[in-house]
């Protein structure tokens, strides 16, 4: 007798029809066909669409729970990681694969505005010299002068990121983001944005009087509320008239006090000074806890008069100055009349009128003869776009920045200072003040080329 042997036998799967399409398939709990399975039942039911992933704009990290922030760049494994844990309900089903879906590049419009609210645009013609310097704005696609500022137009974020970072490092500013959805196409998955970094400069300029609150004079080293702007760079440089004492404000400090100006150079007065004595340093009162006194400032005690009143009024105004290695008697100086000036500040009003002095100087008045100044003036300087020069050449402010630039070497190291070729250089002098501070060609010698001429004897 033959036994048959089991893999003889011929195996057949029994199969049954679909109960919603009546396809041939083989058995299941569900008795449905995979097509069918899929359109019944969702796989996904539980598990979220969408997830909120918290993004620093600063440090550009991702908040990964409970307390840490990480770097992961964009279409990563670890930013796929981090965005999956995000999505409760995975643990229920088994997950085969995951990546980010390709998209159209997205179209964006980036914008730098830079702004600054303030009376006085010395700050502003300084900055846009210093981006000139640095060629900060070669990467723009355009530039365009508005009322309060100038707004730069770029291809990429980058581009426009580095652009505020250059402005960060070279004037006292801040800066906020913002992005808005201008267009969206469905069906091409494309989305158009508008990027734009707001900068505002802090509303402070040179030569401006401010009043600090009590607390930030404290955090200074006791300086006195009412103080010079003497310089502006990254900081706000005040300087104690009355003592020479010097600080710094950054923009972080400017923002958490935001104090104002209480006079600006438009309210400048000039003073012409009858006597003027030199005030030893040992002679100047000093306490535990002060801060750093300046050494390129003397402080004198200077008797002056109004240089409307002078042959009228015989009543001296005493003021201490810290211009006492500059002054001497005869001389004319601009300053602010503070006993006169009619100021509106909250900090200012908390102040008792000991504390504020009848008069503070600013600067040495070098004649009034500006026209012939400026005729003599071989030299020029560069803008950033036509416009902004249109602007610059009516404004009297511009000029004014001219003659600071003259009278300060150190505020035009970091300007680039051209020689004017419509100009010639002028061989009588006898039409400007000698004492006048005057810009040499030794300092523009970096734009201009001279070329040899070879000798040649007869």
């Amino acid at each position: 007798m033959e036994y048959i042997q089991a893999s003889d036998i011929a195996q057949t799967k029994s199969m049954i029809l679909c109960c919603e399409c009546g396809t041939l398939i083989e058995p299941n709990p569900a008795n449905m066909c995979v097509v069918c399975l899929r359109n019944h039942v969702d796989i996904t039911e539980g598990i979220p669409k969408q997830a909120t992933l918290q993004f620093c704009k600063n440090c550009e990290r991702y908040l990964q729970p409970p307390a840490e922030w990480i770097h992961a760049a964009l279409e990563s494994r670890e930013l796929l990681s981090l965005c999956l844990k995000k999505l409760k309900g995975l643990n229920r089903v088994k997950l085969i694969d995951a990546g980010f879906i390709w998209t159209e590049p997205h179209s964006k419009r980036l914008k730098v505005q830079v702004r600054q609210k303030a009376i006085n645009k010395k700050t502003f013609f300084y900055l846009e010299q210093l981006i000139l310097k640095h060629k900060a704005h070669e990467q723009t696609l355009g530039i365009k002068p508005i009322h309060e500022g100038l707004d730069f137009f770029y291809a990429n974020e980058a581009m426009a990121r580095k652009m505020v970072d250059f402005l960060l490092t070279v004037i006292p500013c801040q800066y906020q983001h913002s992005k808005k959805l201008i267009s969206y196409d469905c069906h091409s998955n494309i989305y158009n944005y508008k990027f734009t970094y707001s900068v505002d400069i802090v509303p402070i300029s040179k030569d401006s009087i401010v009043c600090l609150p009590r607390k930030l004079t404290q955090q200074l080293g006791g300086i006195s509320p009412i103080c010079l702007v003497y310089k502006i760079t990254n900081s706000v440089h005040l300087i104690d008239v009355s003592s020479g004492q010097v600080a710094e404000v950054n923009a972080t400090v400017y923002s958490r006090y935001n104090f104002n100006s209480i006079c600006n150079p438009k309210q400048l007065t000039e003073f012409v000074v009858m006597d003027i004595e030199l005030i030893k340093y040992t002679d100047i009162k000093t306490f535990p806890g002060q801060g750093s006194i300046s050494k390129k400032h003397v402080i004198a005690d200077a008797w002056l008069v109004k240089a409307s009143e002078l042959g009228i009024n015989d009543n001296l105004i005493h003021t201490r100055t810290h211009l006492g290695h500059v002054l001497k008697p005869g001389d004319s100086v601009l300053g602010y009349a503070l006993k006169d000036s009619n100021i509106n500040d909250t900090n200012f009003d908390k102040l008792s009128e000991d504390v504020v002095p009848d008069i503070v100087l600013v600067k040495k008045f070098y004649g009034h003869d500006k026209a012939a100044r400026r005729r003599a003036r071989v030299w020029k300087l560069k803008h950033i776009a036509d416009e902004v020069f249109s602007m610059s050449t009516e404004n009297n402010e511009y000029n004014e920045f001219l003659d600071d630039l003259e009278e300060d070497p150190e505020l035009r190291q970091n300007i680039n200072i051209f020689r004017d070729s419509r100009k010639q250089i002028p061989v009588d002098t006898d039409e400007i003040d000698p004492s006048i501070p005057q810009i040499t060609l030794e300092e523009m010698l970096d734009d201009l080329v001279i070329e040899d001429t070879e000798m040649v004897s007869e």
